[in-house]
């Protein structure tokens, strides 16, 4: 049993995982495919590692169509596929999951523990597209306890990085040039006593050590592209991503099918807004009985600051400036206590439901950073990364059902942020937990003849376990807190929901909010708003977005499909620029959208930078056309993050 890195090589792969109890003739083939699959990758990620970022100005390679990849256009009938093998290689487990998270990994922790209480050697795979666990998390964060006290209450002694104890709470409101302190009351969900100060890639990386020590199957670098179905509709399992396919669409010499991996169950742990649940929501209908889900986008940065103003286990957030009344948005700045440094993660989240096209997340956050309060705790230190993602900000009015046959919704997949308190990883943990109970009852439930084939099994009852358990309990006292700030008073009636009605009632309130429009829905032609000036960095304090991205680690082979696939390539220049003024140029924490004016009497043409994505899932969005689809890359492409 182990971790299945695709950095790893050929030799070292074939002694570790399954590929060991495989009859020789499928080890045999399956040892070509790893073999040919590593060296597809191999060049490709070497080449782009030497390579700068693509710049923002360059229109060098462009792609006569915007749209190549093999998810949206049809290899069919094209002349250049007619003599490649398309065959698939398939492999069976019990219990897949698709993304290697703090959901996944709870799910694979707590199966294996029932596996172990019942005496019985269910197989558990994991698939993370990252090429390490972790490499692709970012959070701030804090972390609640409370999951994890549940699924290992060792976890102390068996050493996972929860290093900084929450000392001291703060809150303060913004403006222009003030800073107001807030109070902090004892048990509202802003109190993170008894929390810990975490970087999260780290504690993911760890919680991958346990499941290994378990006998979970580990496959890092290998992204899921593709749902599978049984004839009768039901979930079967889901495709990796080819590699060795050229920008145009067009095979490389070094081509390779993807696997097909079919299970029992399969559990979608993708992180927000997640390519397959998207897909897979909409297939199956399992968001007719819920709200559209609203979002937040979240960008971070780490940070080495000067001894003298480190204060480790200190908890600081702002609301207000730079922020109008209308706009969700908000800091946070963590104090981390490692030995020998002095570390703190700081970052904004600013809602997606915003209005004004012209709003550019990424530079309100290099705003916020130059004011008086909070400039002089990052003068004379070091930034050391930077990195985005969505967060799903819709809470119990967004879940969608959850189980189906063949499968479930594990984590930010479903949306089980709480939003006052800023943490989603506790309930996450919890619900990946409660499906794996819910799989494993199933499963176990099977007569021997079944446990022997890849037989969907029903996971409607988890459903049933998470309306029953703490995790909804909690979404349900705070289900008002943010669409409190969709009222005509905006942030101010949340801070007064918040601060009476939902500390009074505790969510015994007898009414739910509705969030309203859709994210897209909301944001208002260009000709309607102000443009947005935004200063221009000074490189101690805050900096361009080019030196950011560069500090993600990204990296794509720049000579394969671009992943953010267009339903129409006509719609960026017709609508989302003509009506908009091309909003995908700010929205983006990464420079990836840009518009090139070849003529100046000619519109605008979009330019995909695909190479520099740090997969936040902003585009596919905020939109406003809803014409962009992220779809999963090859080979453990996107970004680097070390302890993000």
């Amino acid at each position: 049993m182990g971790r299945f890195d695709h950095h790893h090589n050929e030799r070292d792969v074939l002694r570790r995982g399954t590929l060991l109890r495989w009859p020789r003739a499928t080890r045999s083939r399956m040892q070509r495919w790893v073999g040919a699959r590593l060296r597809a990758v191999a060049l490709p990620l070497t080449t782009a590692a030497r390579s700068p970022v693509r710049g923002l100005s360059s229109t060098a390679d462009a792609a006569p169509a915007l749209t190549t990849h093999y998810k949206k256009v049809d290899r069919t009938g094209d002349e250049r596929w007619v003599e490649i093998d398309m065959e698939r290689f398939a492999d069976e487990t019990d219990l897949l999951i698709v993304g290697g998270g703090p959901a996944g990994l709870s799910a694979a922790i707590r199966f294996k523990q029932m596996c172990a209480e019942a005496g019985v050697d269910y197989r558990v795979t994991v698939i993370e597209k990252s090429s390490t666990l972790g490499g692709h998390t970012l959070s701030g964060a804090v972390l609640e306890p409370r999951a994890l006290d549940e699924l290992l209450p060792d976890w102390k002694e068996r050493g996972a990085p929860l290093d900084t104890p929450v000392k001291t709470d703060t809150m303060g409101f913004l403006t222009e040039t003030m800073r107001l302190p807030l109070p902090v009351l004892p048990g509202s969900p802003v109190d993170n006593h008894g929390n810990y100060v975490v970087r999260l890639g780290n504690f993911v990386s760890w919680l991958g050590e346990q499941a290994e020590e378990m006998g979970v199957d580990v496959y890092s670098g290998y992204g899921a592209v593709e749902l599978l179905y049984h004839e009768d509709g039901s979930l079967k399992g889901v495709a990796t991503t080819d590699v060795g396919v050229a920008k145009d669409g067009s095979p490389k010499p070094t081509f390779e099918r993807g696997m097909e991996l079919h299970a029992k169950a399969t559990l979608l742990g993708e992180g927000c807004r997640g390519s397959l649940t998207k897909e897979l929501v909409a297939q199956l209908g399992l968001d007719s009985e819920s709200e559209a889900q609203t979002y937040g986008i979240g960008l971070k940065e780490l940070w080495r600051i000067a001894p003298e103003k480190h204060k480790p286990g200190t908890v600081e957030h702002t609301a207000g400036w730079p922020m109008d009344s209308h706009t969700w948005g908000g800091s946070f700045l963590y104090h981390l206590d490692e030995p020998g440094d002095t570390l703190v993660s700081t970052g904004y989240v600013i809602g997606l439901d915003y209005t004004n096209p012209y709003l550019n997340p990424f530079l309100e956050f290099q705003r916020w950073k130059t004011h008086p309060a909070v400039c002089p705790t990052f003068e004379g230190g070091e930034r050391l990364s930077y990195g985005a993602r969505a967060l799903n900000e819709g809470g119990l009015q967004c879940i969608p059902q959850l189980g189906f046959s063949g499968g479930a919704l594990i984590g930010c997949s479903a949306g089980f942020l709480n939003v006052p308190k800023i943490k989603g990883t506790h309930t996450a943990m919890k619900s990946g937990m409660l499906a794996a109970e819910a799989a494993f009852a199933a499963m176990h439930a099977l007569d021997d003849d079944a446990k022997e084939e890849v037989v969907p099994i029903e996971m409607s009852s988890y459903d049933k376990a998470l309306k029953e358990s703490w995790v909804w309990k909690e979404l349900y006292e705070v289900r008002n807190v943010r669409p409190s700030a969709h009222t005509p008073l905006g942030m101010y009636g949340m801070f007064i929901y918040t601060g009476v009605v939902q500390w009074l009632l505790k969510g015994r309130e007898p009414f739910t909010l509705s969030h309203g429009a859709s994210d897209h829905e909301r944001l208002r032609p260009a000709a309607d708003c102000t443009p947005i000036e935004y200063p221009k960095p000074d490189n101690e304090v805050s900096f361009d977005l080019l030196s950011s991205v560069a500090l993600t680690g990204t990296n794509h082979d720049h000579d394969q499909p671009a992943h953010l696939t267009l339903k129409d390539d006509s719609v960026p220049a017709a609508r989302n620029f003509a009506i908009y003024d091309g909003p995908e140029q700010r929205f983006c924490p990464a420079g990836v959208y840009e518009y090139i004016h070849d003529d100046d009497a000619a519109p605008p043409r979009l330019q995909i930078n695909a190479q520099n994505c740090i997969h936040c899932k902003t585009c596919d969005i905020k939109c406003p056309s809803q014409n962009i689809d992220w779809v999963t890359p090859e080979s453990g492409g996107g970004p680097a993050y070390s302890g993000m």
